[in-house]
């Protein structure tokens, strides 16, 4: 479980986040809906550790993320444009990325390259993969390692109409799986299909939809 408890952020004088609280559980889905600037993606990074809230606290199962531990643990997170390594292939990229921790071989890799629709034998390097393939392979990165969270930003931007199907196919069926998955969208459409518990964030303050 990963609790939100009255968050707030300031950046530059700038407030971007306000008192914000939020409770994810295993087995669901939750959608944030909100425009560019709203802070979605802000409130993403202070949960899993990247950014420290002004004030306020995430907790993950009682451990509190840059107290405790410095990042959310056990998790999988795609926020912006996943960096990828040009002139290698989405499998090495992955190899690389999965180097790290050391947790999976190459089997649990190529697993989760084929789960996404991609090739793990394709040698095209990643500079002239599509963004669509991109974000394809930006997932495989986040579930290659059997997280138990899954933080998701803009999941559905570049895919196609099969590729975004795709997606909601594979989140019905992690969430079977007991994850808890949250996901940030400017599109209310994908986010109301897709999520259990849908809020709109706006200039900073989150709203149950």
């Amino acid at each position: 479980m990963i609790e939100v408890k009255n968050i707030s952020l300031a950046l530059n004088k700038r407030q971007i986040l306000n008192n914000v609280s939020l409770t994810l559980k295993e087995g669901n889905i939750y959608g944030l809906v909100g425009n560019n600037g709203s802070g979605k993606t802000m409130l993403m990074k202070c949960m899993c550790g990247f950014i420290r809230p002004t004030e306020g606290t995430v907790e993950s199962n009682g451990k509190v993320i840059g107290r405790d531990v410095d990042y959310l643990p056990d998790a999988g997170v795609i926020i912006e444009t996943p960096g990828f390594i040009p002139y290698y292939s989405g499998f090495q990229n992955l190899k690389v990325l999965a180097g790290i921790k050391n947790k999976i071989s190459a089997k649990e890799i190529r697993e989760a390259i084929q789960t996404v629709g991609l090739d793990p034998d394709l040698k095209l390097p990643v500079k002239k993969y599509s963004l669509g393939m991109r974000q394809r392979l930006g997932l495989a990165q986040a579930i290659m390692e059997n997280p138990d969270y899954l933080i998701l930003d803009e999941p559905f931007n570049g895919l196609d109409q099969d590729g975004v199907e795709d997606v909601h196919q594979l989140l019905q069926k992690l969430k079977k799986e007991g994850k808890c998955i949250l996901l940030a969208s400017h599109s209310a459409t994908d986010i109301s299909k897709a999520c259990d518990e849908v809020y709109k964030i706006k200039e900073g303050k989150i709203y149950r939809s």
